[in-house]
């Protein structure tokens, strides 16, 4: 059998799967507390929440792009999709994070936005001629 056609995203990806099950254990320890970053409803929960399944999300993501073919991984648009899904996969997370310890970063999730965007048109039109 031979390896994933985008090695960097594979292990990157599966990273990030670890990532989410850490995360949710140890955020896993307090939910049961009714006032936990401020409530159930609470804008930090939520952030919180959301950053844990963008680590699962954008692991499997880029596993799933690992697998890909196309783009070819030596082309260009191989190299700038892998890129743009491991950007992705860091900031979209980190930004949820930081957004829930403080709202001022709620004007820097254009970064990681973008970084997929770019990604998926990366992987979507990578491989025409």
């Amino acid at each position: 059998m031979n390896g994933p056609p985008h090695v960097l995203n594979w292990q990157f990806g599966w990273l990030l799967v670890l990532a989410a099950f850490t995360t949710g254990a140890v955020m896993g320890l307090s939910f049961h507390r009714e006032e936990f970053l401020g409530g159930y409803n609470s804008f930090r929960r939520r952030l919180v929440r959301l950053g844990h399944i963008a680590l699962a999300a954008l692991g499997m993501m880029n596993v799933l792009f690992a697998l890909s073919p196309w783009p070819a991984p030596g082309s260009s648009s191989g190299r700038a999709a892998s890129f743009c899904f491991i950007v992705g996969g860091v900031a979209m997370p980190v930004v949820c994070f930081l957004t829930a310890w403080r709202t001022g970063f709620r004007h820097v999730f254009a970064l990681p936005v973008t970084a997929l965007v770019l990604a998926v048109l990366f992987t979507c039109f990578g491989g025409q001629s």
